[in-house]
């Protein structure tokens, strides 16, 4: 149960990490920071999304385009973003085509490696503590 929990928090950690980015490095991609409600939302939203389309978009290609399986992660993070702008009390905006394909990759890219480099942090304290 533990290890839910901590790979949920990682999960949610890289997603906030990766809107966060795109916000600071992308104009066009803005994250409504006056609204911390709001910037909460979408990246519950973008998390919980980008858990349950990756593994359904990747079976539905691996039935139908097996030649598109390496784009899964980019589709699934641009669908997410897509529905998390869509709903209006979520405090994500994305205005013009360069800022949803440039911040669809940043978003993609940063959440991969957070989600890559942090569970080895998460997974060493939990081991120190339980030798302890």
């Amino acid at each position: 149960m533990l290890t839910l929990l901590i790979r949920a928090a990682i999960f949610l950690v890289s997603a906030f990490l990766g809107l966060v980015a795109a916000d600071l490095i992308l104009p066009g991609f803005t994250l409504h920071w006056d609204d911390w409600w709001g910037i909460l939302l979408a990246v519950v939203i973008f998390a919980v999304l980008q858990s349950i389309l990756a593994p359904w978009l990747f079976t539905i290609t691996r039935r139908h385009a097996n030649a598109l399986i390496g784009g899964i992660g980019l589709l699934s993070t641009f669908v997410a973003l897509l529905i998390a702008v869509l709903i209006p009390a979520a405090g994500i905006g994305i205005n013009g085509p360069v800022a949803w394909i440039i911040g669809t990759l940043i978003v993609w890219l940063v959440t991969a490696l957070a989600t890559w480099l942090l569970p080895p942090l998460f997974i060493r304290k939990r081991v120190q503590d339980r030798r302890e």
